[in-house]
């Protein structure tokens, strides 16, 4: 496959992992990018810097092929991403994934070290910002994400307007877990997918296996956003403790009330331990449309012959 997407990455098939809390780590991204894709080792899960330069140089051992970083921009959460940044640079890194907040403080630093900057928004509005910026490309995510979709807007929508308002490449992301869903974004003008849900149901991803069971069972009605009253609107997987937040939000409840149930220490919980009620944690609406736990080679290839297929019947469709 050939779009300016894989070109700019030198990557085979236009499929990006994208950063995920406590799952994108060396031995999930290593793999996507030995089948052809590329993935994000995610900087805010690790204590310290040299944390994160020992998951790269596990990384880089594990796989000769491109690798990124995922640098979070969080007015909320203070991390120390000129840290990180500094890291990155010196392990030989030339690919970075931010999202969260506004970019533009890191904008420098990164392209006098040519690297390749992707930033993640939730609006058209913030697409065009990035581009100003500088950014190489943009994700756009649906509502139909895990983890922070920012608006109620799906895909179907966001993707064409998207691509219609800005001139580097879109990658599409949100309720994309197989090849269907990857020919409609390219079918819309994106020029690659982002998945996250999808990695995490695995083999290589260093989740827990309860977790992993849980995905394969559930529906696409066993997500939903919470934490819309605090601004800082979150899709996770509905457990005891999500439907908690859910009903003090109904009461208005604060920050303060919401913050025990909400911090992140209690996914660490779900993902490590495996008590699917410890705590709240993201997932997207396309866990229903995971059914099995493969490998990460066996995902891509599938998403691929079943993209092309699709792509196929459409063109047989249109005579």
């Amino acid at each position: 496959m050939k779009t300016r997407i894989t070109e700019l990455l030198n990557i085979e098939y236009p499929i990006l992992c994208g950063g995920m809390f406590r799952v994108g780590r060396a031995p999930l991204v290593a793999a996507v990018a030995e089948a052809g894709g590329i993935g994000f080792i995610t900087s805010a899960h690790y204590e310290t810097p040299e944390d994160l330069r020992e998951d790269i140089r596990l990384a880089k051992r594990l796989t000769k092929k491109p690798i990124g970083v995922n640098l979070i921009v969080s007015p909320r959460k203070k991390l120390p991403n000129d840290e990180f940044i500094e890291v990155l640079l010196d392990e030989g890194i030339r690919i970075v994934e931010t999202a969260g907040d506004n970019p533009g403080k890191y904008m420098k630093v990164l392209k006098d070290n040519d690297v390749t900057v992707i930033h993640k928004v939730p609006a058209v509005r913030y697409a065009k910002t990035a581009e100003r910026l500088g950014a190489d490309a943009v994700i756009i995510i649906g509502t139909e994400a895990g983890g922070h979709p920012g608006m109620d807007v799906g895909g179907l929508v966001l993707i064409p307007q998207t691509v219609d308002s800005v001139n580097i490449p879109v990658i599409a992301g949100g309720g994309i877990a197989d090849g269907r869903g990857m020919a409609a974004a390219l079918s819309l003008g994106a020029e690659g997918v982002l998945m996250a849900s999808r990695f995490m149901a695995t083999q290589e991803s260093l989740l827990h296996e309860n977790v992993k069971q849980w995905m394969v069972g559930a529906s696409e009605l066993d997500t939903f956003l919470i934490q819309r009253t605090i601004g800082s609107t979150t899709r996770v997987a509905k457990n005891e403790v999500s439907q908690k937040v859910l009903e003090l939000e109904s009461r208005g409840a604060t920050v303060e009330e919401l913050l025990p149930l909400i911090k992140g220490e209690r996914a660490i919980e779900v993902f490590t331990n495996g008590n699917l009620d410890a705590g709240v944690w993201s997932c997207g609406s396309s866990v229903g449309l995971i059914h099995d736990v493969p490998t990460v080679k066996e995902v891509i290839e599938q998403i691929i012959d079943d993209a092309k297929s699709t792509l196929s019947r459409m063109n047989i469709i249109m005579g």
